[in-house]
Order: C-alpha cells, then sequence, then structure tokens
C-alpha cells in the first residue's frame, strides 16, 4: 500500500509463468498487437506510436524526454515536486536548457504561472506532472496547461506513471502530445515494460531530429522499426514483461477504464475520510487529491518511521514516507490497481491507526473506521 509497486494480480503472475518465445516469433507480434492496442484504450489515445519501452517508468520517461529535447531547446518543468526535479536532469542530460514554472510541493502549476513562464522563456517543450507520486498532488485544468504550450508551438509531454489506468486521462481530448508511464501503479503490473504514446506532431519531430538522441537504446526512431509495421529487430524484448502487461491491460479492459476510475475513486476516498475522522487530514487540498497516493499527514509527535516500521514488522504492511521537502511530514499511502480494494483499505485503517496509538498519538480510530465504513457502504 505504498507509492508502488502494488500488488499484482494473480491472472498477471500467472501470465508470467508462459514459456518464452522469441521476440520476432509469430505468435509474439501478434502480443505486441494486442498490448499496443490495450495500450491506446487505456491512454485514451488513437496515437499510432504507442508501445511499451524495454524498461522501468524511468526508461519511459527518459524516452520521452531524450527524444523529445534536442541540444540547445529548451524544456519547461515544474518544481512542486520530486519528479519535476527527474524531467529537469534528463533534459540537461540531452543538452537542453532548463527553466522552471514554480509550485509549492504539495500544490498543483497555476496557469497564470504557466503562462508567464511561457511568455517570459518560450520553450520548446512543457513537462508537467499529472499525479506527483512524492506529494499526492493531481494536476487539475490540464487543457488549459496544453492550449497555453501549443499556443507558443511548444511541444507537451506528461508524466502519468501514478495516473494511468487509476485516475481520469485523457491524452487525446487534452492535447497531450507525449505521454509516459509505469505499469507497476495502477495498473498493478511488475516493472519492465512502460507505456509510452507519442502522437504525429511528436513522432513527426522525433523523425526530423539534426542531432541523434544521446540513447542508441531508447531511441525511438530506432524503435519504430521494431514496434512499427516492420517489426525488425532491435534489441530482445522483456518477452515476460509484456506478457505480464498485456495480461494487465486486459483486466482493465474487462473493467472498462472508467468504472475503474470510479472504483479508484471510491476505495481510496474511504481511506481519506477514514484519515480524516481520525484528525489526520491529507496535504492536498480536496480539489488537487490524488486518489492513487494519498499524501497523510503524519501527527504532531510522532515518528514517522517509526510508524512506518511497526506497520511492517507488525502487519506485513508497506506504506511510505514523504520525500524531499515532505521528508517526515506525510505518509504516502496508495491506493492503486488490484490493491485498491476495499478489504486493504479496512486492514490498512486499522493498522495505522494502531500505529500511532503505540506512540501517543491523539488520533480517533473508532472515529475512523466508521467513516470509512460509511463511504463504503454509500
Amino acid at each position: 500500500m505504498g507509492p508502488g509497486p502494488s500488488d499484482v494480480h494473480p491472472r498477471v503472475l500467472r501470465a508470467m509463468s508462459t514459456p518464452l518465445v522469441g521476440h520476432l516469433d509469430p505468435s509474439f507480434v501478434d502480443i505486441m498487437q494486442e498490448v499496443q492496442e490495450l495500450l491506446r484504450y487505456t491512454f485514451r489515445t488513437d496515437n499510432e506510436w504507442t508501445i511499451p519501452v524495454s524498461g522501468t517508468g524511468s526508461a519511459s520517461m527518459e524516452a520521452a524526454i531524450g527524444n523529445m529535447v534536442e541540444p540547445g531547446e529548451t524544456m519547461l518543468v515544474p518544481t512542486n515536486g520530486y519528479f519535476g526535479d527527474r524531467m529537469a536532469s534528463m533534459a540537461r542530460r540531452a543538452g537542453g536548457e532548463v527553466v522552471t514554472v514554480d509550485a509549492p510541493w504539495g500544490k498543483p502549476l497555476d496557469t497564470a504561472a504557466v503562462q508567464d513562464a511561457f511568455d517570459e522563456h518560450q520553450p520548446d517543450v512543457f513537462g508537467f506532472v499529472h499525479a506527483e507520486t512524492s506529494t499526492g498532488v493531481k494536476q487539475p485544468n490540464v487543457p488549459e496547461l496544453t492550449d497555453i504550450a501549443h499556443s507558443h508551438d511548444a511541444y507537451v509531454i506528461a508524466d502519468t506513471v501514478t495516473s494511468l489506468g487509476g485516475v481520469e486521462l485523457e491524452v487525446d481530448d487534452w492535447g497531450i502530445d507525449v505521454a509516459y508511464s509505469g505499469p507497476q501503479k495502477c495498473l498493478s503490473c511488475p516493472p519492465g515494460a512502460s507505456p509510452l504514446t507519442l502522437n504525429d506532431r511528436a513522432m513527426d519531430k522525433v523523425l526530423s531530429r539534426e542531432a541523434e538522441p544521446r540513447s542508441w537504446y531508447l531511441d525511438i526512431s530506432l524503435l519504430e522499426g521494431y514496434w512499427g509495421d516492420e517489426r525488425a529487430y532491435h534489441h530482445t524484448a522483456p518477452v515476460t514483461n509484456v506478457y505480464a502487461l498485456r495480461e494487465a491491460l486486459r483486466l482493465v479492459a474487462e473493467e472498462g477504464i472508467e468504472e475503474r476510475w470510479d472504483r479508484h475513486l471510491h476505495v481510496a476516498g474511504a481511506l481519506k475520510a477514514a484519515a480524516e475522522a481520525m484528525g489526520l487530514g491529507l496535504n492536498p487540498d480536496d480539489e488537487f487529491w490524488l486518489p492513487s497516493l494519498n499524501a497523510v499527514l503524519v501527527p504532531d509527535g510522532v515518528d514517522a518511521g517509526a510508524a512506518i516500521d511497526y506497520l511492517l514488522e507488525q502487519y506485513d504492511l508497506e506504506i511510505a514516507g514523504g520525500l524531499g521537502a515532505l521528508s517526515g511530514d506525510i505518509f504516502r499511502i496508495g491506493c492503486m490497481g488490484h490493491s485498491a480494494r476495499p478489504q486493504n483499505v479496512a486492514f490498512l485503517a486499522t493498522a495505522l491507526g494502531e500505529a500511532l496509538e503505540a506512540q501517543g498519538a491523539d488520533v480517533d480510530v473508532e472515529a475512523g473506521l466508521g467513516a470509512m465504513r460509511d463511504a463504503l457502504n454509500r
């Protein structure tokens, strides 16, 4: 129940035991095609160039930034979380110049601030984090941000690592040019094959670059030969991880993407109700609350690390603490994919209440459990 990986569905685990075939075997090519179609459904896009990158979510992230940012270009990145900082690092390694749009940790980007940053810096690429795993904040008003970028002829890259498959995401309707994600969050799949989608405009930029990307392995113009119509050898794909991703995406399609969003909202809402009724509260304002990653405030006088250790040692239950500016101030509690189930939330709320009481915290566990039950029954 931490920020990821989430519990893996038993069907996904079984899929990983499927015997290996070659990564160019006709049967595997059929699986590749199915994975791409299912990724389009989950991203809510018609983008032809929609693939799983061989590697963890950071590989998909670096593929997006390393291909879209050319040497000498400017990328605008946010300062409101850990993964905006990672965007900046990757852009610099790609030879780009980084400028920032500022917002406090625990707050989303303000549309007016983004407009001002574009007017001042005229960036070529704009990156934002849709679901900031370090703070539990969901970025609202995404179409307003993409409209600003496109009015300046810039490209938009969205980090959807903690939102894909669990939080409303509309790649095409919101005007996102490139989106990357990880499989181990709301898709409940082991890391190793990470979703990436680019629209035609972004792909045209990739294919018309003057300088080759610095990474051969993550060069999308080369990967196009393998994941495109040609299906030509580039590298040995992680066959077992692709099996797993296909099964995870089939579970998404069977449930229905909108129904899946609703489930995450409902179950995480019960967790939120329990935390608030106990007297804890969440770090972000309600309008920015991220259901898949709940940033619960640590009560005064409580050692967050000790509470986390208590849960792991006494209940074999994993949550995480804050990063960076929020270290020691929040618990990061995931409610993602197969982990987003009522029995998990009930287990967590009870155990967390006990862990806090063990440190003498002033929490009302019974009130929290009552609020959780009411929320689950609504």
